[in-house]
C-alpha cells in the first residue's frame, strides 16, 4: 500500500504504536490511554457477550445431546438381560448339593 505524504514529501505515520516501556510517556498520555483503552472494551463488550453466550449454548446443548443419547443407547441394551436368563436356566439345570 501506498504511503501517503505531506506537503512537504515525507510520510505521514498513521496510528503508530505506542511501547510504555520503550516512549517515554506523561502521566496524563497514561490516563488517556487507559481511557481510550476502556472506552474500546465497553464497545466491544456487548458483542463478545452474546458470542460468549451463544457459544455456551452450544457447548450445552452438544453436552446435553451426548449425555441423553448415553442414557437412551444404554437402556436398550439387551445382552445383560441374555446373559441373566442363561445363568438362571445354568443354575436351575445345574444338579444340586448340599453346598448349593
Amino acid at each position: 500500500m501506498a504511503e501517503k505524504r505531506n506537503a512537504q514529501g515525507s510520510a505521514v505515520k498513521y496510528a503508530q504504536p505506542i511501547d510504555s516501556k520503550r516512549d517515554k510517556l506523561n502521566p496524563e498520555q497514561v490516563q488517556f490511554m487507559r481511557k481510550a483503552e476502556i472506552a474500546q472494551w465497553g464497545k466491544n463488550a456487548g458483542r463478545l457477550r452474546s458470542r460468549n453466550f451463544i457459544t455456551g449454548l452450544a457447548i450445552g446443548g452438544i453436552v446435553l445431546g451426548i449425555y441423553g443419547y448415553t442414557f437412551y443407547s444404554v437402556s436398550q441394551e439387551k445382552f445383560l438381560d441374555e446373559l441373566e436368563n442363561e445363568a438362571k436356566v445354568a443354575r436351575a439345570n445345574y444338579p444340586k448339593t448340599s453346598a448349593n
